[in-house]
């Protein structure tokens, strides 16, 4: 299988702290700012992101998990059932601005069945869309992120695979893959 390294660790590292000093630029003190990731893989995103701004800017910044298994335009159309995850929201998005935190835009389905899942959690006043790889020429939805680490080119046939330190990989990397053909 072919694999070619889009971002390493230290590249991770720097649009992390990029994602921070915009985020502080943009919401300040984070006194009407929320931040969502969306379950299963932008949670680890959204945790070094909230762990980095609370040093950076000594605030604590409201966060949660949003599952959107139930709200997906494909739920029913699948083969097997897909696995929910778990929510944990323990404030109200109401007149809030929100920020949702995922690994790869790619279709823009799970994006747009995050916001119907949100809703359950009042209405905010504005939602932004964070991501660390934008898969720019794949969407199928008009949605755009507000803030990405890398906007990369890739074709259907292709993965891009988001690695972690911290779930056991050797170190935090970005890869973009062929799909094995059947």
């Amino acid at each position: 299988m072919q694999k070619r390294l889009v971002l390493n660790q230290q590249q991770i590292q720097i649009i992390l702290k990029r994602f921070c000093h915009q985020l502080i630029e943009n919401h300040d003190n984070f006194e009407n700012t929320v931040l969502l990731g969306l379950q299963p893989r932008g949670i680890v995103l959204l945790d070094r992101i909230v762990k980095e701004l609370e040093i950076v800017s000594g605030e604590k910044v409201p966060a949660g998990y949003l599952d959107a298994t139930f709200h997906r335009d494909d739920f029913r159309r699948r083969d097997f059932p897909l696995k929910a995850n778990e929510t944990k929201i323990n404030f109200l998005v109401e007149g809030k601005k929100v920020i949702l935190v995922d690994d790869v835009l790619y279709k823009g389905r799970s994006v747009r069945a995050a916001m119907d899942a949100m809703i359950a959690f009042g209405r905010p006043q504005k939602v932004e869309l964070m991501v660390l790889v934008d898969r720019k020429l794949t969407r199928d939805y008009p949605i755009m992120p507000d803030y990405f680490g890398i906007r990369v080119n890739t074709l259907d046939s292709q993965y891009v695979v988001v690695e972690w330190a911290s779930q056991g990989q050797p170190e935090d990397a970005v890869w973009i893959t062929e799909k094995e053909k059947k």
